[in-house]
């Protein structure tokens, strides 16, 4: 692998593709760092129906390739690594990848997303895999016409209740609250979904089972009262946890995900954020990728006054 870049991407989910899409086409000297595969999160989408110009429903899958193809038609490289650490020195940065390599570049932008964040209730963790899952996508299929929980009230929560509920019949979703905060049009369509019955003001307090799901216990907030019922599949969607490992010393929010100006800049100059480990008020695969164009803009125009360069 090349070691000197001009902007190194940490992540490649439609933030770090749209930025190396824009870092490259810029005729900056660009490189992906993928620990897994391109397109991050998006990659779990069923469908995906409100991308601006798609008209027709895509598959997160089709839409991550595509974006993976054009970054690369422009220049950038993607290299199948992670990023251990990034460090400043002077005007130029470190960054420690997880293969044992050591690069250098002019600035970085960090797009490395955030993982599902756990219930933290008893028996989640042991029947992970097992019944407990954070992807209905991925494991959905498992339990055909079997009784399925989703816990949560977002739009992934509500997306994914209706996927499932193309699955089973028996498909109930948990919300803490008495209203969904998804958007309108996702939560009109779980609560108009025949196969989906809705639980407002409850909580999953625990997930029972001995090799895999068998039960749930849900707790009636409002009525304090506590009921048992059947479960094959316990699908968990209650927000997530951004990942900042590589960079810790960043500024963040009370929840931990990263501050940054209007350009994406960070409270370390030369670094910039964009997408699902940024502070933002709506994280969408549309929001994510109009990030990263700016953080690439940005952080061409950061090597170009660093380097002399700076267009007047």
């Amino acid at each position: 692998m090349n070691t000197d870049w001009d902007i190194v991407i940490i992540g490649s989910g439609p933030a770090g593709l749209t930025a190396a899409q824009y870092a490259a086409r810029a005729d900056m000297k660009t490189v992906v760092l993928e620990q897994l595969s391109p397109g991050g999160q998006a990659l779990l989408i069923d469908e995906l129906e409100n991308y601006p110009g798609f008209p027709e429903k895509t598959d997160g899958f089709t839409f991550s390739e595509a974006m993976t193809r054009q970054a690369q038609k422009f220049g950038a490289v993607i290299e199948y690594t992670g990023a251990a650490s990034v460090k400043k020195e002077n005007d130029r940065f470190l960054i420690e990848t997880t293969s044992n390599q050591t690069l250098t570049a002019k600035a970085v932008i960090l797009a490395t997303g955030a993982a599902h964040r756990p219930l933290g209730v008893p028996g989640e963790e042991k029947l992970s895999g097992r019944g407990v899952s954070y992807c209905a996508t991925c494991d959905g299929p498992f339990f055909k016409g079997k009784k399925i929980f989703v816990v949560g009230g977002g739009d992934t929560a509500c997306t994914d209740a209706a996927y499932l509920a193309h699955l089973s019949d028996d498909v109930t979703i948990v919300h803490r609250k008495d209203r969904f905060r998804a958007q309108k049009a996702v939560a009109d369509k779980v609560l108009n979904h025949p196969n989906i019955r809705v639980l407002f003001n409850t909580e999953v307090t625990e997930i029972k089972g001995s090799d895999k799901v068998e039960s749930v216990l849900l707790f009636n907030n409002k009525d304090r009262t506590t009921t048992e019922e059947p479960a094959d599949a316990v699908f968990i969607f209650v927000g997530t946890v951004p990942h900042t490992e590589p960079v810790p010393g960043l500024e963040k929010d009370e929840a931990g995900y990263i501050l940054t100006d209007s350009s994406m800049q960070t409270s370390l100059p030369g670094l910039f954020c964009a997408g699902d480990v940024r502070s933002t008020p709506f994280r969408q695969v549309v929001v994510a990728c109009g990030e990263g164009a700016v953080a690439a803009h940005a952080a061409e125009e950061y090597i170009g006054k660093l380097t002399g360069n700076e267009y007047r």
